[in-house]
């Protein structure tokens, strides 16, 4: 698995629907997504570029088996974290309808974070 290319290709998906959220929003007035939006900008895209630049300076780390835990943890949960959240602002489910999925989805991508942050401390060298 090339995961710096997963990550780059994943970020980029998610870069097009926050601007496409960006544009309806501006576009209608209605900013009852811009929490939506933040999240998929800056944890779906962003965060997903920065870890791709980070395997991909680091070689070692994409070669473990870290980085593919990573990788589908971040997946799985960020993916899961932003249904939630459309669900949420849409208003089909209530806060406490979140639960238990978005305080899992949430963990996985926590235990991702540490995950990378192992591989860091063994491989980023």
């Amino acid at each position: 698995m090339n995961v710096s290319r997963n990550f780059v290709l994943y970020g980029a998906v998610f870069l097009v629907i926050g601007i496409v959220f960006g544009m309806y929003m501006g576009g209608s007035g209605d900013h009852k997504f811009a929490p939506l939006h933040a999240h998929i900008n800056l944890l779906a895209f962003t965060l997903s570029v920065v870890f791709a630049l980070a395997y991909r300076s680091f070689p070692a780390m994409g070669e473990s088996k870290l980085a593919g835990y990573h990788f589908w943890l971040h997946v799985v949960g960020t993916t899961v974290v932003l249904i939630m959240l459309y669900l949420l602002f849409s208003g089909t489910i209530t806060e406490a309808g979140m639960a238990p999925v978005a305080p899992i989805a949430e963990l996985l991508v926590l235990i991702g974070v540490v995950l990378f942050l192992v591989n860091a401390y063994q491989n980023a060298h």
